[in-house]
């Protein structure tokens, strides 16, 4: 199932090989919305680290309790050419813009969290 032009939904689906359910596709389809903006920007295809996570696989991993990647809401993202910094730095240039919805981000060493929880968030 297509979200985006360049995103499908089995991109965002666990990474213990479950699917995403219907009850967070909605949400998974404005997140593939927003990263096909920053996609647009950068141009360059996005490769999802993890998208939706099963309350299970978020256990696993030892995943924050009220993950966003259980609710549907986040995606952990690489650009290849693109350091996490640069790929964060353009988030919140397009978010800035009113482009892109504002809400979870941050860098990590080797990947950029995104999510869109509804209200600015940092750490």
């Amino acid at each position: 199932m297509r979200l985006t032009e360049n995103f499908s939904l089995s991109e965002f689906d666990s990474n213990d090989g479950s699917k995403a359910p219907e009850s967070v596709i909605y949400q998974l389809e404005k997140v593939a919305q927003n990263l096909q903006v920053l996609r647009a920007y950068l141009g360059k295809p996005i490769k999802i680290n993890s998208g939706y996570r099963s309350p299970e696989h978020n256990v696993k991993i030892g995943g924050a309790k009220n993950s966003q990647h259980v609710l549907g809401n986040a995606a952990d993202i690489v650009v290849d050419g693109y350091t996490p910094r640069q790929v964060f730095d353009a988030i919140e240039l397009l978010q800035g813009r009113g482009e892109m919805a504002i809400g979870g981000l941050h860098a990590y060493d080797t990947f950029v969290h995104y999510d869109i929880r509804g209200h600015f968030a940092r750490w």
